[in-house]
């Protein structure tokens, strides 16, 4: 359109106007997000209806976050997802902590990857230890109908995302544990081996000195461990992490992935301790 000579793009305006209003409307809406948080800091607040005036204010910094997206003003769309997210732990509500983090992830995918990376990291974090309770609350439940292989199973994926979370004494609890329960079962025992591997795996991750010695212990507790592949492969890499020999730790674990193929749990574990020893550069594989 022309007016006076002079080309207008009305919708490009109109477009310009619509984005100003929304951020007009998400800094009204942080304004009173921050107004709330004040009040539920104040002794009053404290006293009445704080967590109620945390909960508004986590609502404000969601619906600022939403209208700067459709602004398309992606690093405080995500910006106020997080905050919302962190009000939200401080609620315990969980599930929607992780949304809050999901959500500010993919706002800051178009803005900031790296933190994009860290929400999406903190999400997960939150999913992973939601699903340890409920397969905690699980165990518990089959121990209380004496079904102790499945209350095992429950307590294996504890023990699997509590190594995730680097909660490694809380894994090798259970590993050693449910390693202790199966070799004394003659339907059991073979999966044994694998728990004490895993456990051993763990102390690794937290000191190498600490491992060697549950591995020896491991052995007493269960001879037939001595002659296992998995007794086997720890000696190696601890003996090649203690030479600061990447090239042996790599040929070990490549011997024994080539009979008995790794999972992911096992190999993140591995490139863990891998890259604890001095100038490794290299992958497992």
């Amino acid at each position: 359109m022309r007016l006076g000579g002079v080309t207008w793009d009305g919708g490009g305006a109109v477009m310009a106007a619509m984005a100003a209003g929304k951020e007009e409307e998400a800094q009204r809406l942080l304004n009173e997000a921050e107004r709330r948080l004040r009040g539920a800091r104040s002794f009053l607040g404290g006293l009445f209806g704080g967590s109620s005036r945390l909960e508004e204010a986590s609502d404000c910094f969601t619906r600022a976050a939403n209208m700067f997206k459709m602004a398309k003003n992606w690093s405080q769309a995500g910006a106020a997802f997080s905050r919302a997210a962190q009000l939200q732990l401080q609620l315990q509500s969980k599930h929607d902590a992780a949304v809050n983090f999901v959500d500010a992830g993919n706002a800051f995918k178009k803005s900031d990857p790296q933190e994009a990376v860290n929400c999406l990291i903190r999400a997960t974090e939150i999913y992973t230890d939601m699903a340890i309770a409920h397969y905690e609350q699980a165990a518990d439940y089959y121990k209380g109908e004496e079904s102790t292989s499945s209350a095992n199973k429950c307590l294996l994926k504890v023990a699997a995302f509590a190594a995730q979370l680097e909660q490694f004494p809380r894994a090798i609890d259970i590993y050693e544990q449910v390693g202790a329960v199966a070799m004394d079962s003659p339907l059991l025992k073979y999966g044994a081996k694998e728990h004490f591997l895993r456990a051993a795996l763990c102390h690794c991750c937290v000191d190498t000195l600490n491992a060697r010695l549950a591995v020896q212990r491991y052995e007493e507790m269960f001879p037939a461990f001595s002659d296992s592949r998995e007794c086997k492969l720890l000696k190696k890499i601890l003996d090649a992490h203690e030479e600061q020999n990447v090239d042996a730790f790599t040929d070990a674990v490549k011997e024994f992935d080539s009979i008995s193929r790794l999972d992911q749990w096992l190999t993140s574990l591995l490139l863990r301790i891998k890259r604890s020893i001095p100038g490794d550069e290299q992958d497992l594989r």
